[in-house]
């Protein structure tokens, strides 16, 4: 049986919640003790949020890195450690937890391990990488082809997915899978070589140049943190979201020229240096991109959202990308010290450009 054969088992599974159906009293209210394994990024932060502003009780494990709003309560462990981990949630019983700290299947084994027998509901975060690429049929749904041979990290997550789907199964697990795709806060003006640092933007500013990959008319999505919120925050409690599968995204589809364009815009940078760089020859120089580009952004990425619209019908993304990155740019500039600049990425850019310029006489593109 092939991978998605076996998931659309699972997500099409039937069956009641067995001993994993208790329900607390403030459940049934709607109100709902929500643990959220890591709620300080780039989505989980807007994610607890929401959820807090809906009156429910947020819980964050976290490990004291990160300043949280007094409303939270703390968790204070390494989700690396496993006795601490035990130690730390030793008698918390929360009605869900929302894994956004998922990579390997020691991570969630531990915690099905921990919460197996009380909980309402599981939500893994995932991501739209582990469907097939170059897909068979655009746009994506959840019953699209699984299994990208690119990219480990997306490998990873698939079969965190499968085992949660087994448990599901064998022991109704209340597990949820949600799938985010290219997704950013204030926190990231996103782009294809590493969304997390400011440096892509700084040397836009700078007026040095980067590379966009390919011609720059690959389609891809882009999705507000805030309204991916809406979204997994609408799934939480749902007692039919239980062994269900979910990507959240944006509707709005833009071109990596169009998302350089608005980038450079919302910077004041009226013409940025950018050359187009083949993907093939990206990876060749940069080894390291080949999960993030021939995996993901160098492939189109557009989804059908009818799913989590049917389920949560008041999901609908109201941000576009050109509001969206002049409020990250605005709040990065205000906030210098939230930039994450990285030499890295300076120098994997300059390295790629470099070996372009040895191999083919290519003058930068101006727009």
């Amino acid at each position: 049986m092939s991978v998605n054969e076996w998931l659309s088992c699972f997500i099409c599974g039937s069956g009641g919640l067995g001993v994993y159906g208790r329900v607390a009293t403030d459940a049934i209210k709607g109100l709902m003790q929500i643990l959220f394994i890591g709620g300080t990024g780039n989505i989980s932060a807007e994610c607890a949020a929401a959820a807090h502003k809906r009156g429910h009780q947020v819980l964050v494990l976290t490990r004291g890195r990160h300043e949280l709003p007094s409303e939270y309560r703390a968790i204070q462990a390494d989700r690396r450690d496993r006795a601490a981990m035990r130690s730390a949630l030793s008698g918390i019983k929360p009605d869900v937890v929302a894994n956004f700290l998922g990579y390997e299947l020691e991570d969630v084994r531990l915690d099905v391990e921990i919460f197996q027998g009380s909980l309402r509901q599981y939500v893994f975060i995932s991501s739209t990488t582990v469907y097939a690429r170059p897909a068979r049929r655009l746009p994506y749904r959840e019953d699209s082809d699984l299994g990208n041979v690119w990219w480990e990290y997306a490998q990873k997550k698939l079969a965190c997915e499968q085992w949660l789907g087994e448990r599901y199964s064998a022991d109704g697990f209340p597990v949820t899978i949600v799938r985010p795709s290219h997704t950013y806060s204030k926190l990231w003006v996103p782009n294809p070589v590493s969304s997390s640092s400011y440096s892509f933007a700084a040397r836009l500013e700078r007026s040095q140049p980067i590379f966009v990959p390919d011609d720059g008319k690959n389609p891809w999505t882009l999705t507000a943190a805030a309204d991916f919120a809406v979204g997994l925050v609408g799934l939480i409690g749902n007692d039919q979201a239980v062994g269900e599968a979910f990507h959240i995204t944006s509707d709005e589809v833009l071109t990596w020229n169009q998302i350089y364009a608005e980038i450079a815009s919302a910077l004041g940078v009226i013409t940025p240096s950018i050359v187009p760089v083949p993907t093939e020859f990206i990876c060749q120089v940069a080894p390291q991109m080949t999960g993030t580009l021939k995996g993901d952004k160098a492939q189109p990425g557009i989804f059908d959202n009818a799913k989590i619209k049917r389920f949560v019908p008041e999901f609908r993304c109201v941000k576009s990308f050109r509001e969206g990155v002049r409020q990250s740019v605005a709040w990065l500039r205000e906030h210098p010290s939230q930039q994450n600049l990285n030499p890295q990425v300076d120098r994997l850019i300059d390295d790629v450009l470099a070996a372009w310029r040895v191999a083919f006489t290519v003058h930068p593109i101006h727009r």
